[in-house]
C-alpha cells in the first residue's frame, strides 16, 4: 500500500526559489558583481530604427561620463555649458530642500516626507531634456520633475504643512503634488498606476492630434503588478507616444529588487517581450539620462512609438522618514554603490569642461542654502501641520457637486458646531 505522505518517492520534492538580497545588516557589501560598461561603449540607434534595434541596449547599460568627468561616445547630448549648470543647480536644490523637509519632519512640523537622495539625476535631466508642455505621471520621487520646471518651493513646502498655502487643500498626502500648469499630474499613492495613467493620456493627445506626449513613472517593483502589464500592451498595440520609466533603485520599501524579478532579467528587458524599444541607463549620469530621454522623446514625437527605460540607480536613504533601512541592509552600500555620486559626478563634468570651480560651486552651495531657507519661512508664516485642523472647515464639503447635496451640508454644519464647541468660539 502505497505511504500517502510520500505518494511519488522516486520523484524530488518540489522547491520555490524566494529571493534573498546579496547583503543584511553586518555583511560588508561587496557590488563587485555588477557589470559596469565603459562611458561611450553602448551604440545609439537612430530615433527611427525598429524597435528591435535597441533590444541589445536592454541589458547593457547607456553611459556618457567617464571616469575623468569627460563626456564620450555617441549617447553625448552636447550640452552647453549654461543648460549643465542649470541642471547642476536644480540637482543640489532638491537635494538641500529634501534634508531641509526630513529635518522639518523630524522637528514635528509634518507627518511624512520621502527623498530622492542618489536619484537626483534622473528627474531632474529628464524634465531638462523634454518640451515643458509635455505631461509626466511621476511617483513620489521625482519632485525634481516640479524643481527643474520652476515651480515654487515655499507651494511645496505650503502642502508639505498643509497649511493655508496648500493649493490642494490638505486633501494629499504632504508629498503627493499636482500641478497641471508645470506638467505634473496627481501622484498617486498605489503602485503601478501611472503607467496606465501615462499611456491613456498620450493616446488621447494622439487622438486629438496634439503634439504633446507623455511620461510614466515607477519604481521597480512596481513593475509586478498588474497595470504594468496592461499599459505595456496597450502602448504596444497603439503605440502610443509615451516614455514609460522604471526607476530602479535597487529597493521598494524593505523588498529587494529581486522579488519584482531583478534576478531573472534586467527590467528594461521586459520591453523586448512587448515588441517596444527598450533601453538600460546609468540614472547617476546626468547626461545619459538626458540623452536616453531626449532619444525617447525625440521618438514619440514623430510617430515612431513608445520606449521603456529603466534608470539603474540606489536609494541611498530610507524609503521615507517612517522607515529604518538599517533593519534590513548593509551599512555603507550607499558610499559602495559603484555608480558614485550623481551630484558629484556632474560638478566634475563642469570643471572638466573649465565651466566651474570650487570658488563657484561654493557660492552656489550658499546661495541655494539660502533660497530653501527663506522659501521655508515663507511656509511656515502660513503654519506647520500640527497646526492645521480647524481652517476653512467647509472647504472638505466643496470641490465635488456643483451645489452641496443636502446630506453634505448637514455634516459640515454638524462639524463647524463640534469645531465651535471645542474652540469656544467660531473656527477660522
Amino acid at each position: 500500500m502505497a505511504d500517502k505522505s510520500h505518494p511519488r518517492p522516486n520523484r524530488p520534492a518540489l522547491a520555490l526559489h524566494v529571493p534573498e538580497p546579496p547583503f543584511r545588516p553586518g555583511d560588508t557589501p561587496d557590488f563587485s558583481s555588477i557589470k559596469v560598461p565603459a562611458a561611450g561603449e553602448a551604440p545609439r540607434p537612430d530615433i527611427a530604427a525598429d524597435a528591435e534595434a535597441t533590444f541589445p541596449l536592454c541589458t547593457h547599460l547607456v553611459r556618457v561620463l567617464d571616469e575623468q568627468g569627460r563626456a564620450v561616445g555617441p549617447w553625448d547630448p552636447k550640452l552647453d555649458a549654461d543648460t549643465l549648470r542649470k541642471m547642476l543647480k536644480d540637482m543640489k536644490t532638491v537635494r538641500v530642500f529634501d534634508d531641509r523637509m526630513y529635518r522639518a519632519q523630524r522637528q514635528g512640523k509634518t507627518s511624512f516626507y520621502m527623498k530622492c537622495t542618489g536619484e537626483e539625476a534622473i528627474a531632474i535631466a529628464a524634465a531638462t531634456a523634454m518640451d515643458p508642455e509635455d505631461m509626466h505621471f511621476p511617483t513620489y520621487r521625482q519632485q525634481g520633475l516640479l524643481v527643474a520646471r520652476g515651480y515654487p518651493l515655499e507651494t511645496m513646502m505650503c502642502q508639505i504643512y498643509s497649511n493655508r498655502g496648500d493649493p490642494l487643500q490638505g486633501r494629499q498626502l504632504p508629498i503627493m503634488y499636482s500641478d497641471k500648469k508645470h506638467g505634473f499630474f496627481s501622484i498617486s499613492g498605489n503602485l503601478g498606476t501611472q503607467y496606465p495613467q501615462a499611456v491613456g493620456w498620450a493616446m488621447a493627445s494622439a487622438i486629438k492630434g496634439d503634439s504633446r506626449i507623455a511620461m510614466g513613472w515607477i519604481g521597480d517593483g512596481a513593475t509586478a503588478e498588474g497595470d504594468f502589464h496592461s499599459a505595456m500592451t496597450f502602448a504596444a498595440v497603439y503605440q502610443a507616444p509615451v516614455i514609460l520609466a522604471v526607476v530602479n533603485n535597487q529597493w521598494a520599501i524593505s523588498s529587494f529588487s529581486g522579488i519584482a524579478g531583478a534576478e531573472q532579467a534586467t527590467f528594461a528587458s521586459r520591453a523586448v517581450g512587448y515588441g517596444i524599444a527598450g533601453l538600460r541607463v546609468d540614472g547617476n549620469d546626468a547626461l545619459a539620462v538626458y540623452a536616453a530621454v531626449q532619444w525617447a522623446s525625440e521618438r514619440a514625437r514623430t510617430n515612431n512609438g513608445p520606449t521603456m527605460i529603466e534608470f539603474f540607480t540606489y536609494r541611498a536613504e530610507g524609503h521615507s522618514t517612517s522607515d529604518d533601512p538599517t533593519g534590513y541592509r548593509a551599512k555603507g552600500e550607499a558610499e559602495e554603490w559603484p555608480l558614485g555620486d550623481p551630484i558629484a559626478r556632474l560638478k566634475a563634468h563642469l570643471v572638466t569642461l573649465g565651466e566651474w570651480d570650487e570658488e563657484r560651486d561654493a557660492a552656489l552651495d550658499k546661495e541655494i542654502d539660502t533660497t530653501v531657507r527663506a522659501a521655508q519661512k515663507d511656509a511656515e508664516k502660513l503654519g506647520i501641520l500640527p497646526q492645521q485642523g480647524f481652517d476653512d472647515i467647509p472647504s472638505m464639503f466643496e470641490d465635488v457637486y456643483s451645489e452641496t447635496p443636502w446630506h453634505l451640508a448637514e455634516q459640515r454644519d454638524q462639524a463647524l458646531a463640534e469645531a465651535r464647541e471645542f474652540l469656544g468660539r467660531d473656527p477660522a
